[in-house]
């Protein structure tokens, strides 16, 4: 675990444009940066970056945070390997400490083997391009595959000697421990039973390296370059503290990116597939090395998007492959559709005999849902065998009930009945029969606590936010904000921005203690739960004397919502142009520059803050008055009629302060 001093160390050093400069182009606009947003596709550049706020805000998509919430939301990396990635850039020694000496053994161990993994890389790679066996077998091959060199270099590929240990030799000769080499899998241990020394597991054969989504490398695989029919043509490392064959895809890591601005993945079978298309310029690919999808692999495409398009080759054997296992896609709520290639093509044959642009028009073409891809092709092969297509629609009504949103639930059953020939109301109720029971299982006894997030979306019938729709407006629209929200929002603004500012510098009294010491007896009146939860927060500060109260505090609270919060109330899309002065000659003579308005911006907001407050209590007056006078009760009447007067003359001192015009 990072500590404390390490972590505000880096967020005290880390300049938010050196980081987002790292993957998008900025130009300069006024005091901030601007360029095309990375998290959504724009022609015009509404993507702002703040140096003064160390932060950045999409005015188009509503993204927005500070430069390791930037890193985890495009890399998508966990808190502690943003701030690793960031200690990196700046040459920050970070300080851990590790919860337990079982932990610290761990991730030495992790470390060690990572260090090793690297080492094996490197050898291969040498092996590949400065070795006679090497350039004759190994280069050659993949030359014959069409890899140029760049490509080569990219998946870091490689090819392991065909002597029996000389890997083992040459890495325990550099000082890497042997019983290591064996755990990952690099070299095989002794077999007394059988009198064999300890040798290579990867001999004569082209490498593959693995990359886990840090980019380091976590496991090989190598295909055979003898005309050996005994021996299987790929072998992959074996399962290690590093590498779970479940929760890798192939080629994620170098996908990553195109898959998050083209919002879609295309998963093929095999290591050279991912890489011809890569090279082709179909850059978002992954491959799941021919077996079944897991919940982790999902997982990871889902983090970059919920489109996913699988190719498949067209022979009888491909077509199952595509069938196998893509219900676990359909409870993920991802998009699924499937590409059948031309009969005895792959991905790579097919892509080198009619070139990039005709292979991307022909799965754009052929693309179909899996649902009804599945229905077509069961009822084929069912023909008109009734007792056949009954046991169809049986397995076409499991996959549908896998989807979680009941809006394409709906839709998926009107398309199947009219492909099975089946009245739309029988599937409809043997899809909700399934769904039902899906639920009653996931609520049975003794499984409290333990729903995924696709449990929670199935049993409730949302209204999905719009494409494109900010965050905070989605937050908006669930809090139902009515009243004095945007009172309450210049409030919780001028807190976000200047509690550390000295109102009165008399009284040594800050701009924080003035706002609180005002609003505290409302609190409760506020509509907006977020503003009040950011008074309460600050309220909560000045009792405890936290010194840390600032801008900062905000921007970086462990709070997501607060955080976001502040962003957006940080962020202004507009920014006073020096032409006003430069080329018309018109000058701002009558206000200060906001930042260095915040007492009278201060005073304004609680006057106007107030002002809707007493309104809201004239009103609630009002209503009681007429209660009173109805039922008779002069006694109680005349006391809330001189409350009345008063909350009258407060309403008027107020809106002749402020100049602004009463009308009732």
């Amino acid at each position: 675990m990072i500590t404390q001093k390490s972590v505000q160390e880096i967020l005290d050093t880390v300049k938010i444009e050196d980081v987002v400069q790292d993957f998008v182009s900025l130009r300069r606009r006024g005091t901030n940066l601007i360029g095309l947003c990375p998290f959504h596709h724009e022609k015009t550049p509404s993507f702002n970056v703040s140096p003064a706020r160390n932060i950045f805000k999409c005015f188009g998509c509503g993204k927005g945070g500070n430069a390791v919430q930037f890193l985890m939301e495009l890399e998508r990396f966990t808190f502690p390997e943003a701030l690793k990635y960031i200690a990196k850039k700046y040459g920050i020694q970070i300080e851990e400490i590790e919860s337990s000496r079982e932990a610290a053994e761990e991730r030495r161990v992790a470390d060690s083997l990572y260090i090793i993994n690297q080492y094996a890389l490197e050898f291969f790679q040498n092996q590949l391009v400065n070795t006679d066996r090497g350039r004759s077998v190994g280069l050659s091959y993949f030359r014959e595959r069409g890899f140029r060199e760049e490509t080569i270099q990219k998946f870091g590929l490689g090819y392991a000697p065909e002597k029996r240990d000389q890997f083992l030799t040459t890495a325990t000769a550099a000082g890497y421990d042997q019983q290591m080499l064996f755990n990952l899998g690099l070299c095989s241990p002794p077999d007394a039973s059988r009198n064999l020394p300890p040798r290579d597991f990867f001999r004569d054969r082209v490498i593959f390296p693995i990359h886990g989504m840090s980019g380091k490398v976590i496991a090989f695989a190598g295909r055979i370059m003898a005309k050996d029919v005994k021996a299987p043509k790929y072998i992959n490392s074996p399962e290690t503290d590093i590498y779970l064959k479940s929760k890798v895809l192939y080629g994620a890591y170098q996908a990553r990116k195109a898959i998050r601005e083209k919002d879609e993945c295309i998963l093929v079978e095999g290591y050279t597939d991912v890489i011809s298309l890569h090279q082709a310029g179909i850059e978002n690919v992954v491959a799941s090395s021919g077996t079944a999808l897991t919940v982790e692999q999902i997982g990871l495409i889902k983090r970059n998007t919920n489109n996913i398009k699988i190719l498949y080759d067209g022979d009888p054997a491909g077509i199952k492959a595509a069938l196998r296992g893509l219900d676990l896609v359909l409870e993920q709520d991802l998009n699924v559709r499937i590409v059948l290639l031309p009969d005895r093509e792959d991905p790579d044959s097919y892509l080198a005999r009619v070139g990039a642009t005709a292979f991307t028009e022909y799965i754009a073409r052929q693309a179909k849902d899996f649902i009804l891809f599945k229905a077509d092709l069961l009822m084929q092969e069912a023909g008109s065998d009734p007792v056949k297509r009954s046991g169809v629609v049986r397995d076409i009504v499991t996959s549908i009930a896998k989807i979680p949103d009941p809006v394409k639930r709906s839709l998926f059953v009107q398309e199947c009945a009219r492909v099975a020939q089946v009245d739309e109301a029988i599937l409809m109720s043997e899809t909700n029969k399934l769904v039902l029971a899906q639920m009653q299982k996931r609520h049975a006894p003794g499984r409290e606590g333990e729903r995924s997030p696709a449990d929670v979306s199935s049993d409730t019938d949302a209204v999905p936010v719009p494409a494109g729709q900010a965050p905070e407006q989605e937050a908006a629209r669930k809090a139902n904000v009515v009243g004095d929200e945007f009172q309450e929002k210049d409030i919780a603004r001028i807190l976000i921005a200047f509690s550390h500012e000295e109102f009165d510098k008399d009284d040594h009294l800050s701009v924080a203690e003035y706002i609180i010491s005002n609003i505290e007896d409302v609190l409760d009146e506020f509509d907006n739960p977020l503003y009040a939860k950011v008074a309460r927060e600050v309220l909560a500060c000045l009792a405890n004397r936290r010194s840390q109260l600032n801008t900062n505090y905000f921007l970086h609270h462990s709070d997501p919502e607060i955080s976001l919060l502040a962003v957006n109330l940080l962020s202004e899309p507009y920014e006073y142009s020096e032409n006003w002065a430069n080329r018309w000659e018109i000058y701002l003579r009558m206000q200060k520059m906001p930042d260095d308005n915040f007492q009278e911006d201060s005073l304004q907001a609680l006057k106007r803050f107030k002002l809707r407050k007493i309104m809201r209590m004239s009103e609630r007056n009002h209503t009681r008055i007429k209660e009173l006078t109805a039922a008779g009760d002069m006694e109680r009447l005349a006391a809330h009629l001189k409350v009345h007067q008063r909350l009258l003359e407060i309403r008027n001192e107020l809106a002749l302060e402020l100049g602004t015009v009463v009308l009732k």
